[in-house]
């Protein structure tokens, strides 16, 4: 694999589900380690005007809060279920992150999901305008 991928995969990300305000990623990562020069990823970001946000190399905490999520996500989901297909992982990704968003209260959102949180904090956001 080639880092065309990393650009393809990508692209088809913005088409299908639109473009977010901020982008995270690590400039040594995957992108780099493919032999695809970052500022060729980057720059199909900048064409449809999405800020980016570059980890440096070596920093700690960069991407601690993915990284937990992974976590969980394989520990909760994926390795107590025997998935042969690409469907039957989707299906219980699918599965996982309903659960995490909107059904499991999070102690560290004191004790609300984050649907909940998020739902709020655009409320509180239309109310001040």
């Amino acid at each position: 694999m080639d880092g065309s991928f990393c650009r393809e995969a990508l692209t088809e990300a913005l088409e299908r589900y639109g473009t977010p305000e901020i982008f995270n990623t690590d400039r040594h990562g995957y992108v780099a380690a493919h032999s695809l020069p970052v500022h060729k990823f980057t720059s199909i970001l900048l064409s449809h005007n999405v800020r980016i946000s570059m980890d440096g190399r070596g920093r700690a905490l960069g991407n601690v809060f993915c990284e937990r999520l992974w976590r969980s996500v394989k520990y909760e989901c994926l390795y107590l279920r025997t998935l042969e297909t690409v469907p039957e992982v989707r299906e219980a990704l699918t599965w996982y992150f309903d659960l995490h968003n909107n059904r499991k209260p999070h102690q560290a959102l004191k004790y609300k999901t984050p649907a909940n949180v998020f739902h709020e904090g655009r409320m509180g956001l239309l109310l001040k305008q």
